[in-house]
């Protein structure tokens, strides 16, 4: 289980993303409207040394559809690792549904009590 946090009225969660040998842990905002992976600064794929490998089209909270250039990543969570789709932004660092799909998490935002809880459903055996 991964708990986030609140800050304002924002829910963030911590995310390890690598390539080569760079490795950040950075804070992501917990987008539910975003159907990506994981939006990061030119300034954070620069340091990691992502290399673009295309462009996306994408909608924006106003309802634009705008190309977004994107790089392949390593992202990490509770020692599991995947690659990921990475969209490479001025804007802030976002976390999606495709990337919480792909590590398997239920996402609770619970904004009575400002908590955020990704946790990997229970199998019945």
């Amino acid at each position: 289980m991964i708990r986030g946090k609140f800050v304002e009225n924002i829910p963030f969660i911590s995310v390890v993303v690598s390539w080569g040998r760079s490795v950040q842990s950075s804070f992501f905002i917990l987008d539910t409207g975003s159907t990506g992976d994981l939006q990061i600064t030119p300034k954070i794929a620069q340091e990691l040394g992502l290399k673009i490998v295309g462009v996306t089209k994408t909608r924006i909270a106003n309802g634009q559809t705008i190309q977004i250039p994107v790089a392949l990543a390593i992202a990490s969570m509770e020692d599991e690792v995947n690659y990921v789709q990475v969209m490479i932004s001025e804007s802030m660092p976002l976390a999606g549904i495709s990337f919480l799909t792909k590590f398997g998490y239920k996402a609770i935002v619970d904004c009575k009590y400002r908590e955020v809880i990704l946790e990997k459903p229970v199998l019945a055996s």
